[in-house]
């Protein structure tokens, strides 16, 4: 389902922008997870450290008494293996909207949106006191409702081609 399935016409490219944009007024390229390379590069290292028998390598080097501090630091070697695969289960390759949502969890944004028949929050006039979006002023603080008091104002496609709030508390400190 794209934008265009709500009645949302433009060019390709901005029909593009817009599927991009959540039901929860957040935007895929701003997140992490969204097309991460980091979950790529972590999947290669993973499974070139398997490969290598890394392990083996990691549990005769930690376990020697004479080894420097910087090699008997591989005594993690287990945790640094669990990190890096937590990682790889970040990765996201496909916006909630054309995903149908998350991989990693339901979402009952998403779930509302579809039952009451919106594009999404913007269009709902109790957004701005709504139980479900709360849970992501954790990680967004008052971008998510900023975005959605934007995408009301202004409409998506205007939203789109303006500057958005960014989406993460860490995207705000940069």
């Amino acid at each position: 389902m794209t934008f265009s399935d709500y009645g949302f016409v433009g060019e390709t490219k901005m029909s593009e922008e817009l599927d991009l944009t959540e039901y929860c007024g957040l935007y895929c390229p701003d997140c992490i997870r969204y097309k991460s390379k980091a979950a790529y590069l972590a999947k290669a290292l993973l499974d070139e450290l398997k490969e290598t028998g890394f392990e083996c390598y990691a549990e005769l080097k930690s376990s020697s008494v004479k080894q420097l501090n910087r090699v008997k630091q591989l005594e993690h070697y287990e945790e640094c293996c669990e990190v890096l695969q937590a990682i790889v289960t970040l990765q996201c390759n496909t916006p909630c909207r054309i995903g149908r949502g998350c991989p990693t969890f339901s979402c009952s944004i998403l779930d509302c949106c579809k039952s009451k028949g919106f594009a999404g929050c913007w269009q709902c006039d109790t957004f701005e006191s709504c139980e479900q979006l709360k849970p992501l002023e954790t990680i967004h603080g008052v971008c998510v409702k900023g975005n959605l008091r934007w995408i009301k104002e202004l409409g998506l496609e205007q939203w789109a081609k303006n500057n958005r709030y960014k989406s993460y508390i860490w995207q705000q400190e940069i």
